[in-house]
């Protein structure tokens, strides 16, 4: 189960890092046929003209919720740190979230069902390993 949960933090924590990296090498999103999605954040979140002129902004978000968070558990994992399953917990429901924010401004999407997945299965593989902790 630990293996699982060091796999998922570290490939969704690079997942996040590469994401703010498009973010910033190409702000526009033009690079990378990313424009629309900018567009549609403008029209439902707040404030479309303070953080959503480009991609600079959400790729510091990004990579704050997604990647530190991510890699922080992955650090406390490999420490074998008794707080570890909660982080990992803790990382899954952020992720799902983020996803929920995703399916809201941009719908349904084969990249975001499956990092909704992944959120799943890391909130899942704690709670076992949770419950292996007190038994």
């Amino acid at each position: 189960m630990v293996k699982l949960q060091k796999f998922l933090t570290l490939f969704i924590g690079i997942g996040a890092v590469v994401g703010a990296l498009m973010m910033w090498i190409d702000p526009s999103g033009q690079k990378w046929g990313m424009e629309p999605l900018l567009e549609m954040l403008r029209a439902k979140m707040p404030w479309p003209d303070v953080f959503f002129k480009n991609f600079i902004p959400s790729g510091f978000v990004l990579l704050a919720v997604n990647g530190l968070t991510q890699f922080l558990a992955t650090i406390l994992l490999f420490k074998k740190h008794r707080l570890a399953p909660h982080a990992v917990f803790a990382c899954g429901i952020i992720l799902m979230l983020w996803i929920v924010l995703e399916w809201w401004v941009w719908g349904f999407n084969f990249m975001s069902n499956i990092y909704f997945v992944f959120g799943l299965v890391e909130a899942v593989a704690a709670v076992i390993s949770l419950r292996r902790q007190k038994s």
